[in-house]
Parts: C-alpha cells; sequence; structure tokens
C-alpha cells in the first residue's frame, strides 16, 4: 500500500466537537451516523469521527475550570494505550475498544474516525506501563520536555525505535478496531516550540510509518493549524490533511481571513494531500460549549465559505449536530455542481484578492469543466461584470460558456452590460 492510494479526494463527513466538545456518546454518535448514511452519504459524506477526550469518564464535568481535566478519570489499557470509556461508549466494554461502534458504521456504509493526542499518556509514564513489543516501559520513550501548551494528557515520544514501537502497537490496536480515519492533535502547528527540535515533526512520520505497517487504509488528519507552510513537503509525505488554521468558528472575521491562507496553500492540493480548512459551523453549534446556538454566518456567508472550501478543495467535515440540520442547512451541504469541484482533476486558483474582493477559478481540462466565483469581502454591494477583466488577464476563458449561478440554478450573463449584484459577504459562484 502506498499513501496515496486513498483519500484520491477530498475526506467529508462528520466531526463531533464543534457541537458536543468533549462529551459526545456512542448514543449521540450513532444518531449522527444514521442520519449520515440516510440524508448525506449519496453526496459524498462517509468519515464520522469521534472528537478529543473520548477516554475520558469524567470529560466536561468540571468546565467551569477546565475544558481537560489535569489528571482525570482516564481509561488506559496495560500497554499505556488509552481505551473508550465504557460509561459513554458502553460497547467498548470487555476489551472491545472502539470495534463495535466502527462496526456499526461500518454496516451504514460509512466510515469511523477518531481524534488522539500526539505522544503517550502521562500516567503511563508515571505508573512504568510497558510498551508493548519491548523490553521498556513508557517512561523510558516519554519526552516530559515535550507537551501540549492546551492539554495535559500527554508527552511527546522519543524518536528511536521504541518510540516507534508504541505507534505501530497504537495504530495496530486502532486497525483492529476498524478506524479509518485519525485526527491528531498537537502535531501540526505548536505555539510552545517554535524551532526544528519540535517532537511534532518526528510523531508525524512515526505515525506514518505505523499506518504503512498496519497495511490498513486509515487517513491521517493533522491539527491544529496554522501548518507551516515551509513543512508543506513534509506533510504531504507524511498525511492526507492538515490544518491551515486555528480552530474555525462562525465568525466573519476568520472567513475573510480564509482567502489569504488558501492563496498560500492552492499550490499544495493534489490527491492524497488536501490542506485543511477546518471544520464547517453549518446548523446547530456549540451545545459542549454551553453556547448552543445555531451558526452565526449569514447565508451570504455560509455560500461564500462553501463555495471556498470546494474550490480549493478542502476536506469537508460538518461540526454541527446532524439531526438538528434545518432544510437550508442542508441546502448549503449537498449542492451537487459545488461539490463537483471535490473531485480528482480540478486545479483551482485564486487570481485576485484584495480588502474588498476575491476571485477564484477551477478547471478539470479533460472533462472540459469550469468554475468561477467573485467573491464581495467589502460591506456594499458589487457588480460582476467590474471584475471580469481580472479573469480574462488571468487568461481563464471565459467567453462562448454557458454559465449557471450554482446557488441560484439562474442562467447568468457574463457581458460587460451584466447587472448581477453581488452581497456583501456574499459570492457569485458559477459553472458550465
Amino acid at each position: 500500500m502506498t499513501k496515496n492510494d486513498f483519500a484520491i479526494t477530498p475526506p467529508m463527513g462528520w466531526n463531533s466537537y464543534d457541537y458536543y466538545d468533549t462529551a459526545v456518546t456512542e448514543e449521540q454518535v450513532k444518531a449522527n451516523a444514521d442520519f449520515m448514511a440516510k440524508h448525506l452519504k449519496a453526496y459524498g459524506y462517509e468519515y464520522i469521527v469521534v472528537d478529543i477526550e473520548w477516554y475520558s469518564n469524567d470529560a466536561a464535568t468540571k468546565r467551569d475550570k477546565y475544558q481537560y481535566i489535569p489528571f482525570g478519570d482516564d481509561e488506559i489499557d496495560e500497554y499505556g494505550r488509552f481505551i473508550p470509556s465504557p460509561n459513554r461508549f458502553p460497547s467498548s466494554k470487555g476489551g472491545a475498544g472502539f470495534k463495535p461502534l466502527a462496526d456499526y458504521c461500518h454496516g451504514l456504509g460509512l466510515k469511523f474516525g477518531i481524534h488522539i493526542m500526539r505522544g503517550i499518556p502521562r500516567v503511563a509514564a508515571e505508573r512504568h506501563l510497558p510498551v508493548y513489543g519491548t523490553d521498556v516501559t513508557a517512561a523510558d520513550i516519554a519526552d516530559p520536555s515535550s507537551i501540549c501548551g492546551w492539554n495535559p494528557d500527554m508527552y511527546g515520544v522519543r524518536d528511536c525505535k521504541e518510540g516507534q514501537a508504541y505507534y505501530d502497537s497504537l495504530i495496530s490496536m486502532y486497525s483492529d478496531w476498524g478506524v479509518d480515519f485519525i485526527k491528531c492533535d498537537d502535531i501540526c502547528d505548536s505555539w510552545m516550540y517554535r524551532d526544528e527540535n519540535f517532537s511534532g515533526w518526528h510523531e508525524t512520520r512515526m505515525l506514518h510509518e505505523a499506518i504503512m505497517k498496519s497495511g490498513r487504509k486509515i487517513v491521517l488528519s493533522l491539527s491544529p493549524g496554522p501548518a507551516h507552510i515551509d513543512k508543506a513537503f513534509h506533510y504531504c509525505d507524511n498525511a492526507n490533511m492538515w490544518r491551515i488554521t486555528d480552530d474555525f468558528w462562525d465568525k466573519w472575521e476568520l472567513l475573510k481571513n480564509m482567502f489569504w491562507r488558501c492563496e498560500m496553500w492552492q499550490d499544495h492540493v493534489k490527491a492524497g494531500c488536501f490542506p485543511d480548512c477546518d471544520m464547517l459551523p453549518i446548523g446547530m453549534v456549540g451545545a459542549g460549549f454551553n453556547d448552543e446556538r445555531h451558526s452565526n454566518f449569514t447565508m451570504d456567508e455560509a455560500r461564500t465559505m462553501m463555495t471556498l472550501w470546494c474550490m480549493f478543495r478542502s476536506p469537508l467535515m460538518i461540526g454541527a449536530e446532524l439531526t438538528k440540520l434545518s432544510d437550508e442547512d442542508m441546502g448549503l451541504l449537498t449542492n451537487k455542481t459545488l461539490l463537483s469541484f471535490m473531485e480528482d482533476g480540478f486545479k483551482a486558483r485564486q487570481v485576485a484578492r484584495d480588502d474588498n474582493h476575491a476571485i477564484w477559478v477551477t478547471e478539470d481540462k479533460l472533462k472540459g469543466k469550469k468554475g468561477l466565483a467573485v467573491f464581495n469581502l467589502s460591506e456594499e454591494d458589487i457588480y460582476l461584470k467590474d471584475y471580469l477583466k481580472e479573469v480574462d488577464a488571468a487568461e481563464f476563458s471565459i467567453e462562448g460558456i454557458e454559465w449557471i449561478d450554482i446557488w441560484t440554478g439562474e442562467t447568468v450573463s457574463l457581458s460587460n452590460n451584466s447587472d448581477t449584484v453581488i452581497k456583501p459577504h456574499g459570492v457569485c459562484a458559477l459553472a458550465n
């Protein structure tokens, strides 16, 4: 198995974090899986991902003080590997791990994923638990000088054969469970370590090697961002997707900033390797943070987000509670014309950007398919016709093509007399 013989197109699915924070349960995961299988699978959404702290029995019980409880009540096996909390995931009892839940998702025609933290549990080092397949303990391979600044659970893993053996055993266990997707955190970027000594660099390689040894097609996603552009080839050599931003939420300032980030990363998008714009805050989010709300994005802003994510070919991971999606939310997530830009063969680029507007184009030359999007980043109406010269200057031919507005389905003329208005924070997205 080579790295890029799977995840040829950007992974699409659901992640529990934006709605549930650390407290999602098996019943809730199954409910979202059922919804995805019934309503979203046909559009390409297939991954069900359980995010952070699934091994914690007391997650979210001290939310007024901690998001992640220091030395909390966590489940761990005899080899220093976290296992699911049986209180929250009853089917994991008796050493079953996540296999029953993964089997449930597979039975729906979906794929199953989990979040992990970089490193080895601190409690495993404290207890000197053995590293599977070696004659050393967790304390021997743990690097106490390599920690996460915002989560207290882990130490880094030293770059040695016994450290690799730990990661090999970890991925082997996940493979036995039937895991198809791993989101590894505190590994893509660290605000604590700004030099080449950050152990996340070698731990990324160790994770990749362990996945290759397992023989299972496991997508590796790296978080958090912002990813380092000078490490682009490192990410692509070892992972399938990597975050180019810190946590993305439903704020216009964050969305506007993504145009700059996507411009920086657009040349590194290819089959099996996808810079990641982070989860889609569409629908109901924030319940686990005591702030349940419908996304703060207006419809214009949500269309801008979906258009940019799809043209850039970012992974699409829904952050909302799926069972609470409205018809409007579903319309944003299931636009077939827009989603077609995610297919292998499309190559996109940003051809213009300033503080008031941005223009993206994409094309699949073999299929003769094109897309054009003019984004209004300002607070005033703008007119499509005023920006067509910038498209021409980018040597992207638009003449003689019947263009359809992706969001309205209407035919759009690209003549100089076009009176198409683009609302503030909105987009005119076209396809042939």
